[in-house]
């Protein structure tokens, strides 16, 4: 988004937490100013004297029960946009930011209750499962040739989207004036299944590739072995996904449609 911005002409405030980082896109001509998610105060500086701000809120892959972490977030950043009044605000949302079962994505449903009642125009980006998410596959697919798929039936396609065009998006967004809370759903021009994943990838790494489910009833165990403490909320947003119910709100019809293929983006990955 901010690069998209820097290349029209406009200027740009980083808000970093990591000072080198900050460094790097002051190098690139933004301005950049440090704060923590949580911290309101440092928040509000940041955001005082903004045409727009927008807010991408940090992942949460583990969250403890409850969402107390991202819940400490949402508070803080409303409380800081209260405070700075910027003349609009753009939200990185998520697909199935509706669902009323509980998921990892609730905590993006709790951030969208929050800011709608936000007295500034606010508009959520609710992107797809992003394309850049396979590239976890790319070890096994090109040492075992297998790729080991939490999204099932293997023939059910899937809404993505490359994060480029969640950037593109956004910066034309925050751009545009509107009134009152507006929703905006991205994917890609086309869904994709996990064996179309796997075929991508053979493409890509020149062998063949298979899409092996991964049975549901291992999952938790899995998921633990692997360090989560709580796995229960990724679990469910799978579930949302493979049973449909983490879904576009105005459907697959009503979403705006990206350019950037799944081929482009696994030809990145290394």
């Amino acid at each position: 988004m901010a690069r998209a911005l820097l290349a029209a002409g406009k200027s740009v405030r980083a808000v970093v937490r990591d000072a080198s980082k900050g460094r790097a896109w002051g190098d690139r001509g933004c301005e950049f100013m440090l704060a923590e998610m949580e911290d309101s105060v440092a928040l509000a500086a940041a955001f005082t004297g903004v045409e727009g701000a927008f807010i991408l809120p940090p992942p949460e892959f583990d969250p403890s029960p409850g969402f107390p972490e991202g819940r400490a977030v949402i508070a803080a950043v409303k409380r800081a946009l209260e405070v700075a009044k910027p003349k609009k605000v753009v939200c990185l949302s998520t697909i199935g930011a509706q669902a009323t079962q509980p998921n990892l994505l609730s905590l993006r449903t709790l951030m969208e209750q929050a800011l709608r009642e936000l007295p500034m125009p606010v508009a959520f980006l609710r992107p797809a499962w992003f394309m850049e998410n396979f590239a976890w596959d790319l070890p096994a697919a090109r040492d075992r040739g297998i790729i080991s798929s939490f999204l099932q039936p293997l023939d059910k396609p899937v809404p993505v989207v490359a994060t480029a065009d969640v950037g593109r998006v956004a910066a034309e967004l925050i751009q545009q004036d509107w009134t009152g809370t507006r929703v905006v759903e991205l994917e890609a021009a086309r869904r994709v299944t996990p064996r179309e994943v796997g075929a991508a990838f053979a493409k890509r790494l020149g062998r063949s590739v298979a899409v092996e489910a991964v049975p549901r009833e291992t999952w938790d165990a899995l998921f633990r072995s692997q360090g989560m403490k709580n796995p229960e909320p990724r679990i469910r947003m799978l579930d949302g996904f493979n049973e449909g119910w983490i879904e576009f709100e105005g459907g697959e019809a009503g979403s705006l449609e990206g350019s950037v293929t799944l081929d482009a983006v696994l030809a990145t990955v290394r």
